[in-house]
């Protein structure tokens, strides 16, 4: 876990002394000392210890989460518990700094850290990911001021993760769609991927830039598809979306699309990934495909979230060569609250929905 250390190294003025700590406890597969004066909470799927000042609002919270199967890689993971566990608590524009990964007994740990707004509050977050066993864990470090820097530091030093046991992706449940119903898979499903640059001693080195897929299934039998490419090493966005019609029959769905195209766009003189430029051309290469799925849903321990599965027969440009999959022909999809979309639409654009 010294990773982490190294986050605080950067972020803070640090000092000689160290605040107290009472003695290590252990939470699942992370052991930990809570410094003196912090509140703890224990709950099913998470630990959450914090400490605030009553008179000025100043405040730090660490969350470590419980162990959970995962199948996804070190990063995939990240990312995933960034938008659910950041993004989805405060306001976070920009995109994590990534510090170099490392491994640590067993582990692969991916570690970042952005500003955060939260009401009329500032602060920075910073979050390390550890996957390794077929399971992941994650601690989360949320402050608005440097008065608990050496508390934060002491509970830093204190973290050591357990070597994973093997067998553990295993825990989860696989759930079969009920036949021939529409509204078991209304609702959104998201694919978010972070870019690479390649890898460092098997880690995996992020840009900052991303690849996102959103499928919004409406209980009328309509659906909306779009994606979002904002990659550092290409030039422009690239934008899809599509509509069209869907039906259920068992284990298996049909997409019809009626309407749909791909764009490029010009980046943002900023350079802000959640800016647009100008449309710059239509993608010509891009088709809509009609294509019969099967599907079944996936429920992991500890997470809230459904994972939509799908398979076809064939590769599909909609859900493209480099997804979340774990075979040639396999498609994993979150399912998130539709308000809470990563993606936004270029300037003008409508959905019709």
């Amino acid at each position: 876990m010294h990773l982490l250390r190294k986050i605080l190294l950067l972020q803070f003025i640090l000092l000689m002394g160290m605040s107290g700590y009472t003695q290590k406890q252990t939470f699942d597969v992370v052991s930990y000392a809570v410094p003196g004066g912090w509140q703890q909470q224990q709950k099913e799927a998470f630990l959450q210890l914090s400490v605030m000042d009553e008179k000025t609002g100043a405040y730090s919270i660490a969350l470590i989460t419980k162990a959970i199967a995962s199948e996804a890689t070190a990063g995939e993971n990240f990312t995933a518990d960034w938008n659910r566990l950041i993004k989805a608590a405060v306001q976070v524009n920009t995109e994590p700094a990534m510090l170099e990964p490392t491994a640590d007994n067993g582990w692969e740990i991916i570690s970042g850290t952005a500003n955060y707004v939260d009401g009329n509050q500032t602060g920075l977050a910073t979050l390390l990911t550890a996957t390794g066993g077929g399971q992941m864990v994650s601690v989360v470090l949320m402050t608005n001021t440097d008065k608990y820097q050496n508390e934060l530091l002491a509970f830093i030093n204190s973290l050591a993760l357990a070597k994973p046991s093997p067998g553990a992706a295993t825990d989860k449940k696989t759930i079969a769609p009920s036949n021939a119903n529409r509204s078991s898979i209304a609702g959104m499903w998201v694919f978010y991927n972070t870019e690479s640059s390649g890898t460092y001693n098997g880690f995996p080195q992020l840009t900052g830039g991303y690849m996102r897929r959103e499928y919004v299934f409406y209980n009328d039998g309509t659906y909306l598809y779009r994606s979002k490419d904002w990659m550092v090493y290409v030039k422009d966005i690239l934008f899809v979306y599509e509509t069209g019609t869907y039906s259920v029959n068992g284990n298996q769905i049909t997409i019809n699309p009626q309407k749909g195209k791909g764009e490029w766009w010009s980046k943002a003189a900023s350079g802000r990934t959640s800016e647009w430029g100008k449309l710059v051309r239509a993608s010509t290469d891009y088709k809509m495909e009609k294509t019969t799925y099967t599907f079944e849903f996936v429920q992991y321990k500890g997470v809230d979230e459904l994972t939509l599965v799908l398979r076809s027969s064939k590769l599909t440009q909609r859900d493209g060569k480099s997804g979340d999959k774990t075979g040639a022909q396999e498609y994993r999809y979150t399912s998130r609250d539709i308000k809470k979309t990563l993606i936004d639409n270029p300037p003008g654009f409508k959905t019709g929905f």
